[in-house]
């Protein structure tokens, strides 16, 4: 199989391995749930897609993960989006949407998936750091699939990266988990940098690693506050800024404003709520922060193309109210 440009490290670190075909269990919803320790909520999966020989099954699951062909070129269906990858590109998976491999007559390739639960990332960076690490898994989408392509500057490093963090999986060598950690948090480090500025020059990455750390502290109110009224002044205010300058600030970093961030955190805390409980939908709603229940609705079918009941009603575990 013809190797893709930037692809040696992944070869090297990957040609011992076994690759067995993709054969995974879907519940009817199209959950696939995969068992993960709390303690060490990660694993990277080594697959074999071939014609018609994987499993052909569109799937959806908590777990944030990426998606990594090695040999050959793919597409990624997710929902009502494709993503076309070629070798050595990186695919963040929008993972609570349906989603499969299209089947095709030239479709060979081995790939790597890296799943994981955010609490990984945030025990070992803090609450305030991981909320910057993740961010590129919970920005909005744009017309296009979150892909990092061939020619992205970047990308060598995090094939170097992502070499060391599968060698040392792998190995379970003594401290594996915590050498896991370090090069699992070095790979969402360039990827965070590459969506959040991708055409910015070099200069200007390091203007904004001192533009995040400015806004740490807000980052940290927003996780510890987001069921209580939280408004653009007192950001600001936490920023030591005026609200202009927070505004374009914020955006900047965040990708995103600071209000629809303070949204994205609270349907983020409402989907275990209405999993898990037997809360009235009004009740999850105010308990995240939402006045209004319609617009709760409004936001969450926005966020998940279901509206909350919608949502409950598939994967919900409590009471369906």
């Amino acid at each position: 199989m013809k190797k893709g440009p930037h692809t040696n490290d992944l070869h090297q670190v990957t040609e011992p391995l076994t690759f067995p075909s993709h054969r995974i269990s879907v519940d009817p919803t199209g959950r696939y749930d995969e068992p993960l320790d709390r303690e060490f909520p990660f694993f990277i999966r080594f697959f074999h897609f071939h014609q018609r020989d994987f499993t052909p099954a569109p799937s959806w699951h908590e777990r944030l993960e990426l998606f990594v062909p090695l040999d050959g070129p793919l597409c990624m269906r997710m929902a009502n989006r494709e993503a076309d990858l070629n070798p050595g590109e990186i695919l963040i998976v929008d993972n609570l949407k349906l989603h499969m491999v299209a089947d095709a007559p030239d479709l060979n390739t081995r790939v790597i998936v890296i799943s994981f639960l955010p609490e990984f990332v945030w025990e070992g960076a803090g609450h305030s750091h991981g909320h910057l690490l993740l961010l590129p898994f919970y920005a909005p989408l744009d017309r296009d699939a979150k892909v990092v392509r061939r020619q992205a500057p970047l990308l060598p490093r995090m094939h170097q990266t992502l070499a060391k963090l599968i060698a040392c999986y792998v190995r379970r060598s003594p401290y594996f988990q915590a050498g896991c950690r370090v090069h699992f948090h070095e790979l969402l480090y360039y990827l965070a940098q590459h969506f959040r500025a991708a055409d910015s020059p070099r200069s200007a990455l390091v203007r904004e690693q001192d533009h995040a750390a400015q806004l740490k502290p807000v980052f940290r109110f927003v996780s510890d506050h987001y069921a209580e009224p939280v408004t653009l002044r007192q950001g600001a205010s936490i920023a030591r800024l005026r609200p202009p300058q927070f505004m374009k600030l914020f955006k900047k970093v965040a990708g995103t404003t600071f209000v629809s961030y303070v949204t994205l955190v609270r349907l983020a805390n409402a989907v275990p709520l209405l999993k898990e409980t037997s809360l009235s939908i009004r009740d999850v709603s105010r308990q995240v922060g939402f006045a209004d229940q319609s617009y709760f609705d409004r936001r969450f079918k926005s966020a998940f193309e279901q509206t909350p009941r919608a949502f409950r009603s598939k994967y919900g575990n409590g009471e369906n109210r």
